[in-house]
């Protein structure tokens, strides 16, 4: 999802190569306590990747703030989490050999492993579990949702039991991005001097320029074949630069840079659930609806009418989009989660303006001399909001403009920081980024309760499919619930039925790769262009 603050553009000071270098010498400067400082490393088993200056996290590698269960998910690499996912996101152990879940669906149990210890050499137990779980449950930092746990308590040193205030199965994602912090260890400096019992351990952090990772040799899984990452963080155009010196092994890039060659690197395009899109609130204008303490208004007369929601579904050339805007780097998307297993096949909506324009006047809209459709006085005219600062947004925003003006649906683009463009959240379009691996996205933008239902939308039917959902014996018995509070048959949020949102494209995460530089297979990545490339480092390698 998109961030409700924002973290400032650092500067990379010093330039990319005086940073790089710095960092592939092993140089000394901040050393994270508890950790010790960079040492040599086989230029083979190590690697050096350029990251966007937002990725770098403003409050450090805490997991009890944002650090791996944030806004854009990751796997935490200092801190170990209870289970994780495979590429084809399956659940595997780490910390667990086993769980189970009660037949009220409201107790689940983790037996964890006995073997383990924090890099300071403690020992790690279930009360460290059970104390991340409460400091994330009472933080009002914290960017992970426990707000179903209602207890965690730990009978023994290998027992975990998270008793919870309602079904939740999809409590299971969470966990598998939720580093366990050390009880003993943390404080109000753990950020920047993060303990953990992970496959690497934070050696050095040079705020606004570089954090460097090195192999925890006290790690009980198989150790990383890299042994150590550096990340450097920096614009887009120095990254581009520091790829053209040379000077990274991988750097992160967008489409409006990466119609060029560069000798010595590849341009990789990874696939993602990085999805754009706008809600369409379904409900008049004149109303108001809570986001935290702010009150903002709430509805619009124009996409009230179900007819307009679904026209403008019909109108949308997403594969224009993606080929025009993002030189042909994404997919057309027709909901949150395309390619993920609870995603429906009943969300695809194909382009068809001339459809689109036939259902507007069977509802009674006719065409005025502007070329702007008009029923009772009311013009089908929207406002569409865009961050100001993000490009892509910004010319998908005029793209798409440009093609509703085509079926005489007029939308007039406005960019803003998004302190502007929040309280228009339930009342007007709004540029979206959205996309986790996890289906409860569905659930927050579709259901009556959800914490992220711009469109105002409230069906029943959608909320028993989703409710029913979370109360599955197993995440894979949920997937046939998920796809159908999209579309049961006759319902749902699809853009045949009541048209909630019209989604764009996802798009792809670019990087240039150095040529004998070897990336394992990746996870569809979530919304985020950044740590997630990195969550199976320590099984990349060199040719």
């Amino acid at each position: 999802m998109d961030e409700k603050r924002l973290v400032g553009r650092r500067t990379f000071v010093g330039g990319a190569a005086l940073a790089v270098a710095s960092a592939l010498a092993g140089c000394g400067g901040s050393g994270a306590t508890g950790a010790p400082a960079a040492t040599s490393v086989d230029p083979t088993r190590q690697v050096t990747i350029a990251m966007s200056s937002e990725n770098e996290p403003s409050a450090g590698f805490d997991p009890c703030v944002d650090w791996g269960c944030g806004e854009h998910v990751h796997e935490p690499l200092i801190q170990s989490t209870l289970i994780a996912t495979d590429e084809d996101m399956n659940f595997v152990n780490d910390l667990a050999t086993e769980y189970s879940c009660s037949d009220d669906h409201l107790t689940w149990t983790f037996k964890i492993r006995g073997d383990v210890t924090f890099s300071d050499g403690e020992p790690l137990t279930a009360s460290d579990v059970v104390f991340t779980v409460n400091t994330i449950k009472s933080s009002p930092n914290a960017q992970a949702d426990l707000s179903m746990v209602a207890q965690a308590a730990a009978p023994d040193d290998t027992t975990v039991v998270l008793t919870l205030a309602k079904p939740f199965n999809a409590l299971l994602y969470t966990l598998a991005v939720m580093g366990i912090v050390p009880e003993h260890a943390y404080g109000d400096d753990y950020g920047a001097n993060p303990i953990g019992s992970g496959r690497y351990q934070l050696v050095q952090w040079d705020r606004g320029q570089q954090a460097i990772f090195e192999a925890n040799p006290s790690y009980y899984g198989d150790a990383p074949q890299i042994e150590r990452v550096v990340v450097v963080f920096m614009g887009e155009d120095a990254a581009l630069a520091a790829v053209r010196a040379g000077q990274v092994d991988m750097a992160y890039t967008s489409a409006t840079l990466a119609n060029q060659n560069i000798d010595g690197y590849a341009l990789d395009a990874y696939e993602s659930v990085d999805s754009r899109g706008i809600q369409l609130p379904v409900i008049p204008a004149g109303s108001t609806r809570q986001d935290g303490e702010a009150t903002y208004p709430a509805g619009n007369d124009v996409t009230a009418n179900v007819e307009v929601r679904r026209a403008i579904n019909l109108a949308c050339d997403r594969q224009g989009i993606v080929d025009e805007v993002l030189g042909g780097y994404g997919s057309v998307a027709y909901s949150i989660g395309d390619g993920m297993p609870w995603a429906s096949a009943d969300m695809r909506c194909d382009y068809d303006p001339d459809h689109a324009r036939e259902l507007l006047e069977a509802a009674g809209w006719t065409r005025g001399d502007d070329g702007v459709y008009a029923r009772g006085g009311l013009r089908c005219s929207l406002d569409l909001y865009y961050p100001a600062s993000d490009s892509v947004r910004q010319a998908m925003a005029a793209a798409f403009a440009a093609q509703m003006g085509q079926v005489g649906i007029e939308v007039n683009v406005h960019g803003g920081s998004w302190d502007d463009l929040y309280p228009h959240e339930f009342s007007d379009p709004i540029m979206w980024g959205w996309g986790s691996n996890s289906p409860i996205d569905v659930y927050e933008l579709s259901h009556t309760d959800g914490t992220m239902n711009y469109s105002c939308y409230s069906n029943p039917t959608v909320d028993a499919a989703l409710d029913a959902a979370l109360a599955t014996d197993d995440v894979e018995s949920s997937y046939p619930l998920w796809q159908s509070s999209e579309f049961d048959g006759t319902g749902g949020i699809a853009p045949s039925a009541d048209a909630t949102w019209v989604w764009f494209a996802n798009v792809s995460h670019l990087y240039w790769r150095r040529d004998n530089l070897v990336v394992a297979r990746q996870k569809l990545q979530p919304h985020g262009h950044g740590w997630s490339v990195l969550n199976n480092v320590d099984r990349w390698s060199w040719q």
